[in-house]
């Protein structure tokens, strides 16, 4: 999947290197503002204690 992902991106090497990281940036951005959130709504998170003896 990588080796494709390398072969459809346009230009020399450096290029490719820039556009990879300006799409991992985006990626983690979009992750982080809607995915994250929304699955952590969806996750019964219970507040959990633990007691000192």
């Amino acid at each position: 999947m990588y080796a494709a992902l390398w072969r459809v991106l346009p230009g020399p090497v450096w290029l490719r290197i820039v556009l990879v990281f300006v799409l991992l940036t985006a990626m983690l951005f979009v992750l982080a503002t809607w995915a994250f959130p929304w699955v952590d709504s969806i996750v019964n998170n219970q507040e959990v204690t633990v007691g000192s003896p």
